[in-house]
């Protein structure tokens, strides 16, 4: 038997042609896991280039986070809010034309929080209750606040900060 022979079985192959079948099924598992999607139907998209006229965000050049409006005013109830799960925000009214944000998410366990009622932003996971006010925790299990954002109020629009 030579050097580049191996027994592997009943008969031999050479350790080439094993490194290439090794090599083969590397790179195919590779090419697999890193391949994109076409637009064949499948749901599947393909990736874009990144090259000149492509923008991260705002096709304008602009911050659209910053200058949509999120909701009227009319849409937040007094004592009660709305929550924005697209656009990740959490936005009540605790007094006549006071309005504040909060990050949608509880800190408990991070499920999105679920409704509001009875003054508190409620998570309905694991029973968390958060304070429309200040987004301080009314009833556990959570410990930590929801985080503020900031949001502005512009005649009857509300639009982040």
């Amino acid at each position: 038997m030579s050097d580049d022979q191996v027994l592997t079985g009943p008969g031999t192959q050479t350790r080439r042609a094993l490194l290439a079948g090794a090599g083969a099924v590397g790179a195919s598992v590779l090419l697999a896991a890193c391949g994109g999607g076409d637009d064949s139907g499948d749901g599947a998209t393909a990736p874009t280039s990144g090259g000149p006229g492509a923008t991260a965000g705002d096709a304008e050049g602009g911050d659209r986070q910053g200058a949509a409006s999120i909701a009227r005013t009319a849409d937040i109830p007094v004592g009660g809010g709305a929550i924005y799960a697209a656009q990740g925000v959490v936005i009540t009214q605790p007094n006549p034309g006071e309005f504040k944000a909060f990050d949608p998410i509880c800190t408990h366990q991070n499920c999105p929080v679920s409704n509001i009622d009875g003054g508190t932003i409620n998570c309905t996971c694991h029973g968390s209750k958060y304070s429309i006010t200040d987004g301080s925790v009314k009833q556990g299990p959570a410990t930590r606040p929801l985080p503020p954002k900031g949001i502005k109020v512009q005649g009857d629009h509300i639009s982040f900060a």
